[in-house]
């Protein structure tokens, strides 16, 4: 039996390792607040943890946000079982999901969410590679969209 959009569920499961890998080994490895410069005073590997979402905003939430990583990954598995996807969006798709899941887990089974990678040239707040993966989900998401519309303004010009 075939899996439907398995590019999906190889990107999701591929980000949940690695982020879940990243964190696993930051935990083993640092104390809370280390830091490792990787290059001085532009990337440092850096333990810090988040009650909240991304730059720890709603960092006084109660509990929600594990609920909506929750609500989200279930939504983008039902997409992946449902939808004929592209494969960007099959990729972007997936890594949403892996990185959703990712902090999930983090928010569920500790509450709060592990962060590692401190760029610090440009100030950056320290994160994780669930976020990466989230990003690059959202990236494939854009070319998927914007391949779309070429799509559409081809088919529409020769209509013509």
């Amino acid at each position: 039996m075939r899996v439907k959009n398995q590019t999906f569920w190889y990107a999701a499961l591929l980000s949940l390792i690695i982020d879940q890998a990243s964190k696993f080994l930051t935990v083993q490895f640092f104390d809370l607040g280390q830091t490792l410069p990787l290059l001085p005073g532009v990337f440092h590997l850096t333990y810090f943890t988040n009650k909240g979402a991304a730059f720890s905003l709603f960092s006084n939430s109660g509990g929600w946000l594990k609920w909506i990583s929750l609500g989200v990954s279930l939504g983008l598995v039902v997409l992946a079982l449902r939808a004929n996807l592209s494969r960007w969006e099959r990729v972007g798709y997936g890594c949403i999901l892996g990185g959703a899941l990712g902090n999930g887990v983090d928010r569920f089974v500790k509450a709060e969410v592990v962060d590692l990678l401190d760029f610090r040239l440009i100030n950056f707040p320290v994160f994780n590679l669930a976020d990466v993966a989230i990003n690059i989900g959202i990236g494939c998401l854009l070319v998927a969209a914007f391949q779309e519309r070429q799509r559409s303004d081809r088919a529409q010009r020769n209509k013509r």
